[in-house]
């Protein structure tokens, strides 16, 4: 197959490279060029702090200035035209906000599950956040959140898990970490989360949707426990060239989720791309 151009595969929190190892593959078979990388302090990047098993950022502008990088350094390497973007969950976030600073750099984007509105899991929202504002004033930012230091992926078992219906891929991805330990992470601290925080706000402000006019597929979980499914709806009605889907029956990880599920993305990914990579 003649190369059809480059996609840009962004990854979400905790996640790592040789999970999307089956999404790389589809891609592949489309005609693409895969670009990806693991963010800092997860996957194979080198972590922040002294225990691996925490995701900690100080501020979303570090992400930022990663995906910058990798643009410069690696994709315009692989292509002289504008690439288009697949990204999940807190990569699906950093992408919007590269797709608000710089308009021109990504032909069309599809993205699952953006992380624009967190679920607080039985608290109050604004309780949850005044908690994360507090914890952070107390410098307690390297701690994890609450529940946190006892969610070691090496023990999590399907029934524990948020994010996918698919034992098979569950497994398969468990496997992996068991086999290579060291990828894995527990969750955020309160530094991370209070980071996500400001960035959320920042992007669901008024105007800020309003100025990305990249082409864009959304995709939201209809049974999402991560994420605000209603916030990605909000989102995608302030984008001037947004196409927004939801499925029903979908958990959070819809790239790792059911054949089923994963038909129906791959089929809207197909048509999208079709009418913006001739």
């Amino acid at each position: 197959m003649l190369p059809r151009g480059v996609c840009v595969l962004l990854n979400g929190q905790t996640e790592f490279i040789e999970k999307y190892v089956e999404v790389i593959g589809e891609l592949s078979a489309r005609g693409f060029t895969v670009a990806t990388m693991d963010w800092r302090g997860q996957g194979g990047s080198v972590r922040a702090l002294d225990n691996p098993l925490k995701a900690h950022i100080g501020d979303f502008s570090e992400y930022d200035s990663d995906l910058t990088i990798f643009m410069h350094t690696v994709v315009r390497n692989l292509t002289d035209k504008p690439p288009i973007a697949l990204a999940h969950s807190m990569g699906a976030h950093i992408l919007l906000r590269s797709l608000h600073a710089n308009p021109s750099a990504f032909a069309a984007a599809a993205m699952t599950a953006p992380m624009l509105r967190a679920l607080t899991r039985g608290y109050p929202t604004k309780l949850a956040r005044a908690i994360s504002y507090v914890e952070n004033r107390l410098r307690r930012q390297n701690d994890f959140v609450l529940g946190m230091d006892k969610r070691d992926p090496l023990k999590m078992t399907f029934a524990d898990q948020l994010v996918t219906s698919d034992t098979a891929r569950f497994a398969r991805t468990q496997d992996f970490l068991r086999e290579h330990p060291n990828l894995r992470l527990a969750g955020p601290t309160w530094g991370w989360l209070e980071a996500a925080y400001r960035s959320m706000q920042e992007v669901m402000a008024p105007g800020y949707p309003e100025a990305i006019t990249t082409p864009i597929l959304m995709v939201g979980a209809g049974r999402d426990r991560i994420v605000d499914t209603s916030a990605e709806r909000e989102f995608a009605a302030r984008l001037p060239n947004c196409r927004y889907e939801e499925y029903g029956d979908a958990e959070h990880e819809i790239l790792m989720e059911n054949d089923a599920i994963r038909t129906r993305f791959w089929e809207s990914f197909d048509e999208f791309m079709a009418q913006h990579t001739p």
